[in-house]
C-alpha cells in the first residue's frame, strides 16, 4: 500500500515542495533521508528528532601566529545524534569549510555508525583556515584552543574526534594532551587516530581504504566480476585512495588511473602503486611532474572505460553533468558526498552500482571504534586482528544493505539509509524522550 500521509504528515516531511538546493550538503542529506523516512513510514515527530542536529558549537579561537600578530579562526563541533552512544566524528581544517557541510558530514557520520554497528552517534568538526599556509607552532596553538573552547564537549563517553581532511595523528596527540590536562587524567579514549605511542590503533591509517576495497570485492562478487581482470580508476590519492589502489591491485586489480589537485595520470597498462605512493612521499605530497604516465583532467578520469571508479577526493564531483558520462560498472565512494542527488538518479537509469559513502568509507570508524575499545581495556590487538575484524563488519555491512536495497527495490544509497534510520529509529523508540 503506498504510503499515505495526512496534512501535518506532509508538512513534516516537505512535500511536494522541492529541495532547493542539491548541491548543499546538508540538503542532500535529507533528501536522501526523505526518502528512507517514507519506506520506513516514519512518525513525523521521529522525522523531526533524527534529522536535526542535537547540538551545534561554533567558536572563536584566538591564535598568537608566528609573527606575533593575533589571528582569529572560526571552529565548529556539530553533534548530530548520541542515540546509540558517544558521538564520533572526525575535525578537518581547510579554508572553504561552512556549517552546511559540517552538519552533513555529523549525519552522514550517525548513518555510517549504524550500519555497521557502531556503538556511536556522529558527530563532525571544523576549522576554517588554510593548513598549507600555517606553521607547525601555528596549528599547534590553533589545534589546542580549538580543544581548550570546546573541553566541556569532548570526552571519552560524550564525543571522541577524530583525523580528517588536513589532521592527522600528531593534531590528535594535541587534542589528546590539552584535554588531559585540563582534566588532570590522561584519557587515551578521548580521541582515536593518534600514534600508536599514545594509544592509537594498528591498521587505522589505512582502515578506510581498506574498508573500500573490501565493499568493492563484495560488489564484484554479486556482479560476477573477477578482480583479475577489472580495472579501476581512483580519484583522489591521499590516505584514502591511495591506500584503495594498492589494496584493490594487490587483490589483481589493474589501476589504470589515478588523480590529485594537479590532475590525472593515466596508464591502460595500469600503473605501479607502490612506485606512485613513493613519489608522492619524495615529491612534496603531489603527483605533480610524474612522467611514467598520460596526463589528464581529474573531469577526464571520471569518465574512463573502468570497471570500477572510486571518487576519494571532495564532495560533488558526480553531478547531472557528467553522471551520463560515466562508464564504470562499480563507483565505491571513497569520499563523503562524492555525488548529488541528481546524479543518483541518472546513474540508476544507466544502471551503475553505487557503493554509497556512508557504507563505502565506514572502515574508518569501524577502527576508531576498535581503538576506543583497546584504549577502554588497556590492551591492544594485532594488526592481522584489527584487519580481519574489519573486512567481517565491512562485509556483513554490505550484505545488509544490499539486501535492504533489494527488498525495497531501491538504489544501494537508499538501502543504506533505510536500513541506518532503522536502527536509529528503532534505538530512539526504545529509549523514548526524557521530559
Amino acid at each position: 500500500m503506498p504510503f499515505k500521509r495526512n496534512v501535518y504528515e506532509r508538512a513534516i516531511y516537505k512535500e511536494p515542495a522541492p529541495i532547493r538546493d542539491h548541491e548543499n550538503p546538508f540538503e542532500s542529506m535529507k533528501e536522501r533521508f526523505d526518502v528512507a523516512a517514507r519506506i520506513l513510514e516514519l512518525n513525523p515527530g521521529f522525522y523531526e528528532y533524527l534529522v536535526t542536529p542535537t547540538r551545534i558549537h561554533i567558536t572563536a579561537i584566538p591564535v598568537v601566529m608566528d609573527n606575533g600578530l593575533i589571528k582569529m579562526f572560526e571552529g565548529y563541533r556539530v553533534i548530530h545524534n548520541e542515540i546509540l552512544g558517544p558521538s564520533k566524528g572526525g575535525i578537518r581544517y581547510a579554508p572553504d569549510i561552512n556549517l552546511d557541510e559540517v552538519k552533513a558530514l555529523a549525519a552522514w557520520m550517525t548513518w555510517k555508525c549504524a550500519i555497521v554497528g557502531v556503538p556511536f552517534g556522529g558527530a563532525k568538526g571544523g576549522v576554517i583556515c588554510n593548513p598549507r599556509e600555517m606553521s607547525e607552532g601555528e596549528l599547534e596553538r590553533l589545534t589546542r584552543r580549538y580543544t581548550a573552547n570546546l573541553i566541556d564537549v569532548f570526552g571519552p563517553d560524550k564525543d571522541i574526534p577524530a583525523p580528517d581532511m588536513n589532521t592527522n595523528a600528531q593534531i590528535m596527540a594535541w587534542i589528546l594532551d590539552t584535554y588531559s590536562m585540563h582534566t588532570r587524567n590522561t584519557s587515551t579514549a578521548v580521541v582515536t587516530g593518534k600514534p600508536t605511542e599514545l594509544g592509537g590503533s594498528l591498521g587505522r591509517v589505512e582502515a578506510t581504504g581498506r574498508g573500500v576495497m573490501d565493499v568493492t570485492l563484495a560488489a564484484m562478487e554479486q556482479l560476477n566480476l573477477n578482480a583479475n581482470e577489472c580495472t579501476v580508476a581512483v580519484q583522489g590519492f591521499g590516505n584514502v585512495g591511495s591506500v584503495a589502489a594498492k589494496l584493490l591491485a594487490q587483490q589483481g586489480c589493474k589501476v589504470v588511473a589515478v588523480s590529485d589537485v594537479t590532475g590525472g595520470y593515466y596508464n591502460a597498462n595500469g600503473l605501479d602503486i607502490d612506485q606512485l605512493i613513493s613519489y608522492i612521499r619524495s615529491n612534496k605530497g603531489t603527483l605533480e611532474n610524474y612522467t611514467e604516465a598520460e596526463h589528464i583532467s581529474n573531469e577526464e578520469l571520471l569518465t574512463l572505460d573502468v570497471d570500477v571508479l572510486v571518487p576519494a577526493a571532495k564532495e560533488d564531483q558526480i553531478t547531472s553533468k557528467n553522471a551520463g558520462d560515466i562508464r564504470a560498472k562499480i563507483i565505491a565512494e571513497g569520499a563523503n558526498g562524492p555525488t548529488t542527488t541528481r546524479a543518483d538518479e541518472i546513474l540508476k537509469e544507466n544502471g551503475v552500482l553505487v557503493i554509497p559513502d556512508i557504507l563505502a568509507n565506514a572502515g574508518g570508524v569501524t577502527v576508531s571504534y576498535f581503538e576506543w575499545v583497546q584504549d577502554r581495556m588497556g590492551y591492544f590487538w594485532t594488526l592481522e586482528r584489527v584487519n580481519k575484524r574489519l573486512d567481517r563488519m565491512m562485509r556483513a555491512a554490505f550484505d545488509d544493505v544490499y539486501a535492504v536495497s533489494r527488498k525495497h527495490d531501491v538504489t544501494m544509497r537508499i538501502g543504506a539509509y533505510v536500513l541506518a534510520v532503522g536502527k536509529v529509529a528503532d534505538a530512539l523508540r526504545m529509549r523514548g524522550i526524557y521530559a
